[in-house]
């Protein structure tokens, strides 16, 4: 009888150590899960590279959008100007180089071009090149050839002014790039054209332009 009890009594005694070690098992598992030693370094370090390609890329998109608002109103000042004379030749034009410069400053203007026409409308509404110069001296469009004016400026017998101005602007982005999460360049080109009515006279006639 005393044999049996003693097997018995080593029987639970094994179970009660398994069951034992598993609890501790646990044990240390819930202390592990509840241990938060570090894991606020872990998140920052994760964290970090998102939030600062975030800031870095909304930075360039707002610097964009201001460069694209200043080619804007380059285009407006130089087509204002041109409009306030009594007539231009190529060298007042190729001032209008600066101004626009001048106007999108500090910021960078590389890839400049700038295209300024002289159009005239006739009766029937129909809007015509007058003249053009570019900033290269050249003549874009041909005398005569027909302009897509917006409808509220086809006033019969009238003239206009067009200036089109584009520059390039180079941008540094996280997102969407090519290489994935990694920074990438990009250049894109801002367009921008404006247009107004002579201030003086009938037209603005250039005297040298094509």
């Amino acid at each position: 009888m005393s044999e049996q009890v003693a097997k018995s009594d080593v029987k639970i005694g094994g179970r009660s150590g398994v069951f034992l070690r598993l609890n501790r098992a646990f044990g240390l598992l819930r202390d592990v899960a509840r241990d938060r030693s570090g894991a606020s370094a872990m998140e920052f370090a994760f964290l970090a590279p998102i939030l600062l390609a975030i800031y870095i890329s909304s930075f360039e998109i707002t610097t964009g959008y201001s460069v694209a608002q200043k080619t804007l109103k380059a285009a407006g000042t130089i087509a204002d100007i041109v409009t306030r004379q009594e007539t231009v030749n190529k060298a007042f034009l190729t001032e209008m180089v600066d101004t626009a410069e001048a106007t999108i400053a500090p910021s960078p203007a590389p890839g400049l071009k700038l295209k300024i026409t002289g159009v005239t409308i006739d009766g029937g509404g129909n809007a015509q090149v007058l003249w053009s110069w570019d900033e290269s001296g050249g003549n874009p469009y041909t005398k005569g050839s027909a302009v897509a004016v917006p409808d509220d400026l086809k006033k019969a017998n009238s003239f206009l002014v067009r200036s089109e101005l584009s520059v390039e602007h180079t941008m540094l982005l996280f997102f969407g790039s090519p290489a994935g999460s990694e920074a990438s360049t990009r250049t894109i080109t801002i367009n921008r054209e404006f247009y107004y009515r002579e201030r003086l006279g009938n037209d603005v006639p250039c005297s040298d332009c094509g």
